[in-house]
């Protein structure tokens, strides 16, 4: 059954379509949203089948994925992060919301893809209302990979909703459409030794918060 192509207002997403993909990810099922950089695809952390189709939809390994979560804030963190210092703390509370993937040291309980227990976890909080509020409202993080599959994607591809639900509308279970997305992933950046060190270049500049 083709996915559901559900649009949302970006600025302000009425709460019955956020309700309406809450359901969907509840069910275990597996959507496509907007972020403040390229449209993700995820689902409930929690739901390990879920989890394990996500990978399959990209092509790698539950146990050798580096999928990161997203938040609706900083508030939880430290439930699935460990070591993070007060100085650390600061830089990415002014970061966040915002185009960045953290890198800590996982904590007891951090979401074990594939059954393997990570030594590192990514967390995002993205600056974008409709994926903030729809994590806020399923209670959970989401899991959280770029449909974006290589340099040399075309760009039209990754950034049309419409054309990424023509791509994905067999593979997926929703697909969201929040208006045109980017071409940048995030800038991810480990955090794991108290430092800031850049793993990849993306759409935020650290060095401002520093």
């Amino acid at each position: 059954m083709p996915a559901t192509l559900l649009r949302i207002h970006p600025e302000n997403p009425p709460q019955n379509r956020i309700q309406q993909a809450v359901e969907v990810l509840r069910k275990g099922g597996v959507i496509i949203y907007p972020t403040d950089t390229v449209y993700g695809i995820g689902c409930d952390v929690t739901n390990a089948k879920a989890v394990e189709r996500v990978c399959r939809i990209k092509g790698i390994h539950p146990d050798k994925a580096n999928l990161s979560f997203i938040c609706y804030d900083l508030s939880h963190i430290s439930d699935y992060a460990h070591g993070i210092t007060t100085a650390t703390y600061k830089v990415i509370k002014k970061a966040l919301p915002g185009p960045f993937t953290f890198l800590f040291e996982a904590s007891a309980n951090a979401p074990r893809f594939g059954g393997v227990k990570r030594k590192t976890v990514g967390i995002r909080v993205p600056d974008n209302q409709i994926i903030r509020q729809l994590v806020k409202e399923l209670g959970n993080p989401i899991v959280s990979t770029s449909v974006r599959e290589s340099e040399e994607t075309l760009e039209e591809y990754v950034t049309d909703p419409d054309l990424i639900y023509e791509k994905y509308r067999l593979l997926v279970d929703l697909v969201i459409d929040g208006g045109f997305g980017g071409n940048t992933p995030s800038t991810i950046v480990d955090c794991v030794n108290d430092e800031f060190e850049i793993v990849r270049e993306g759409a935020g500049d650290i060095e401002q918060y520093l």
